[in-house]
């Protein structure tokens, strides 16, 4: 697989989250990288851990995370998109008053998270099949966290698998949540909150409380990747 040079306007992602809550970008991945990353999935030695949800209650269904060193598109990918996510997930800690900022490139974000123990990579390919669903989650490993991830959809809806559906839910205190389907098709990327993130209220921004989940798969084969820019403990 080629790398390739990561194409996102940032300022249109923070326009979307402003009024959707989550930002989708289409054709981030054209289909032969696809197919590159859903093989990716049989290639033992390429991961640290493999979860089966249904021994956990995350639902139903597997994935694997990927062990370090990252397979060169992976570990690009990853470098890429957080160098565009950064100056967002600075603007949000400033919206919620928290005064930590992230460095520009994420080699030295890594560096603060190796430092304080969180040492394990965290892309992860998931893999669904009929039946199979995830929970409502939030995906945090650690005291650091990244406040914004991505998750890259590696099949096609309606031709390689019917259903599950990405979900992301956002909640506000003393108020009932409310949830999204984001529209996604194969090679489209989903820009969503880990934890939190701020929206509007009457008095300036406040903390929104995300969670986000995959519905029951239908039928055939559901494959995503999961970039998330912090590691684990």
């Amino acid at each position: 697989m080629e790398n390739h040079p990561v194409d996102i306007d940032g300022a249109a992602v923070a326009a979307q989250f402003g009024e959707r809550g989550f930002a989708t970008v289409p054709d981030l991945l054209a289909p032969e990288q696809c197919d590159a990353m859903i093989a990716l999935y049989r290639e033992e030695a390429r991961f640290r851990k493999r979860i089966v949800m249904a021994r956990h209650g995350y639902g139903s269904g597997e994935y694997q995370y990927f062990a370090y060193p990252l397979p060169p598109e992976i570990a690009a990918l990853r470098s890429e998109l957080y160098a565009v996510l950064a100056p967002l997930a600075n603007r949000w800690q400033a919206e919620l008053g928290i005064d930590h900022r992230f460095p520009a490139d994420h080699a030295d974000y890594l560096d603060i998270c190796h430092r304080a123990g969180q040492e394990r990579p965290t892309p992860l390919l998931l893999k669904y099949g009929p039946g199979d669903f995830n929970r409502l989650h939030q995906d945090v490993y650690g005291e650091h966290l990244f406040p914004v991830q991505v998750i890259l959809l590696l099949s096609e809806p309606g031709a390689d698998f019917t259903g599950g559906e990405l979900i992301v839910t956002e909640q506000r205190a003393r108020m009932q949540a409310r949830a999204e389907i984001v529209p996604l098709g194969r090679g489209d990327a989903a820009v969503i909150a880990v934890r939190e993130r701020p929206g509007p209220g009457a008095r300036g921004p406040v903390r929104m409380t995300m969670r986000h989940g995959v519905s029951r798969v239908r039928s055939g084969e559901r494959y995503t990747l999961g970039t998330i820019f912090h590691d684990a403990a």
